[in-house]
């Protein structure tokens, strides 16, 4: 067993869903942070999926609120992810989140 610390990044810069990471075949991610950062000054909302490997989504966050020029952690406890699933974000407008997940992958 490897285990390897991670992080995604990304920019959401439409308001389409975005993939945030996707994991690998027979690996699996203890998902330890989900940051979301506001740098436009104006309040924004995200909206976090998890979509599993049988492509069922399930809403993490549902129009999560980020004040202006803050950031917002929106875990509370670890989340895990097996393989082929993944995380994506959308933002409601354009150019004004980024979003941070830092992860442990077991492979």
């Amino acid at each position: 067993m490897t285990i390897r610390y991670k992080n995604a990044k990304v920019d959401l810069t439409t308001t389409n869903a975005t993939d945030v990471f996707t994991m690998p075949n027979a690996t699996t991610a203890v998902i330890k942070s989900i940051l979301v950062s506001e740098d436009s000054g104006n309040a924004d909302t995200i909206t976090l999926t998890l979509t599993d490997s049988a492509s069922a989504i399930f809403s993490l966050f549902k129009v999560k609120a980020v004040s202006a020029n803050t950031t917002v952690e929106l875990l509370t406890a670890p989340l895990v992810l097996a393989e082929s699933e993944k995380i994506t974000a959308q933002a409601a407008t354009a150019n004004r989140l980024h979003v941070v997940v830092s992860y442990m992958e077991i492979s």
